[in-house]
């Protein structure tokens, strides 16, 4: 088997990002944005850009006890009952739909 540091350094960086999500730990996220900035990673200097243009919501996100999951789910049942509809009718019936589904 041949060593890669490229792959280690890569699989150590998406299990501690694992480990950040899965257990909310927000607080540790700015130190795994520099540790990934100081290596060679392209695929997750992305990630890292994407995170650092709204790092205080993620970071609050990661953190914060309270969420948006009701909210979203509801939003994704109305889209889920929209796209079932497709080109069959117009907003009269999927406001009909929306209100009686259970």
């Amino acid at each position: 088997m041949v060593h890669c540091p490229e792959l280690d350094a890569l699989t150590g960086h998406v299990r501690s990002f694992a480990e950040i999500l899965t257990e909310r730990l927000g607080q540790r996220l700015p130190a795994w944005l520099d540790a990934v900035r100081n290596d060679n990673l392209p695929g997750l200097h992305s990630l890292a850009a994407g995170i650092d243009r709204d790092r205080d919501a993620v970071i609050a996100g990661l953190t914060l006890p309270w969420n948006s999951g009701v909210a979203e789910g509801h939003v994704n049942r109305i889209k889920m009952l929209k796209r079932q509809m497709f080109g069959r009718a117009g907003f009269p019936l999927l406001r009909k739909r929306v209100l009686l589904y259970r």
